[in-house]
């Protein structure tokens, strides 16, 4: 399982790249891999807005479908439109290709309840 240090993330599995005040977010590897086959992203690709802690989309497997939740909240700049296409990129990578939004976070506290690679670890239990 692919953990990188250089992310932050949260307890629902997702995970957070931060440059200044712009930050991309995607599932993490241990949680496609929980999920199974990824068939579906459903995002609007006109979302404006995400909201911490509310959900803003789903992930469709084979096996079942996860609610996305905001980790911070933000006006989204980008949507990863590849993945309307081609949503198996969050399986075979999750960290690169397989980003899905990037949003301009609204309030650098909401990054507080973040966990570093190693908290992220001891949630999994490794």
């Amino acid at each position: 399982m692919n953990i990188p240090d250089n992310l932050k993330y949260t307890k629902d599995h997702e995970w957070i790249s931060v440059d200044e005040n712009i930050a991309t977010l995607g599932i993490t590897d241990y949680a496609q891999g929980e999920l199974g086959d990824i068939v579906f992203l459903d995002i609007d690709p006109e979302l404006s807005e995400i909201v911490k802690g509310e959900p803003f989309g789903t992930i469709e497997a084979v096996k079942t479908v996860s609610d996305i939740y905001g980790p911070f909240s933000g006006k989204v700049i980008e949507f990863n439109k590849a993945l309307l296409d081609t949503p198996e990129l969050i399986n075979s990578a999750p960290y690169k290709d397989g980003w899905m939004i990037k949003a301009e976070i609204s309030n650098a506290a909401d990054l507080g309840d973040l966990l570093d690679s190693k908290a992220y670890m001891e949630l999994l239990g490794q």
